[in-house]
């Protein structure tokens, strides 16, 4: 018997098919187009219906365009400009620079200190991008034979852990988890947290901290 489990789906951001042939300029222009539209029409308050009739398209086309699902022409982004009563030019924000990423060669992250580092705790940086996105910690974690359980750390923000090699029972609060290669755990930051007991040596996982923006 089939489960019947419905599948959960993120709602945000946008996703579509690209032949691998399509220029990246095209999909950056329609990326932004959809952000924007997608932002202009929530500003105003309006559902898709209500916005595809004040601009004069189907519904199914304005949300083809709000997943940049499509390439609007150019009388189309005439409508949308003045149905959103936006200059044409505002539809295109966001699409004129590379976007930044980071990319890290395996094994060649920066080694970097952490309260935990005098207790024989490795940590390996992953990637980081400035400005706005330093709100994202990305680190691989290593645990040795000198390594010792640490008494607890506590931070701002959501911490997200992914095992790959080793056993070991990590505590968040009053709970234990005993993670094996595979397993994921994902915590509020301010709980205190940290590895109860090291099982099975080396262990090696991946620490993932989305820091709030005050804390930025």
């Amino acid at each position: 018997m089939p489960d019947e489990t419905p599948l959960l789906r993120n709602q945000s951001g946008t996703a579509r098919f690209r032949d691998p042939r399509d220029p990246v300029e095209e999909l950056e222009l329609e990326t932004a187009i959809a952000r924007n539209v997608r932002r202009l029409r929530h500003q105003m308050g309006l559902s898709v219906g209500d916005m595809a009739a004040r601009v004069g398209i189907s519904k199914a086309m304005l949300s083809k365009i709000e997943n940049a699902q499509t390439s609007c022409s150019l009388s189309t982004l005439s409508l949308l400009a003045r149905g959103l009563d936006v200059p044409v030019t505002s539809l295109f924000g966001g699409a004129e620079g590379e976007r930044p990423a980071s990319f890290v060669k395996a094994g060649q992250g920066a080694r970097i200190a952490r309260e935990g580092t005098k207790e024989g705790h490795e940590y390996q940086m992953l990637g980081s991008l400035r400005g706005e996105h330093k709100r994202l910690e990305c680190l691989e974690v290593t645990l040795s034979e000198r390594s010792e359980t640490y008494p607890m750390f506590q931070h701002p923000g959501t911490e997200f852990i992914y095992m790959l090699d080793g056993i070991m029972d990590y505590q968040h609060s009053r709970s234990v988890f005993r993670l094996h290669p595979g397993d994921s755990l994902q915590m509020d930051g301010e709980g205190a947290h940290g590895p109860a007991d090291l099982v099975e040596l080396p262990i090696r996982f991946l620490s993932v901290i989305a820091f709030p923006d005050s804390t930025v």
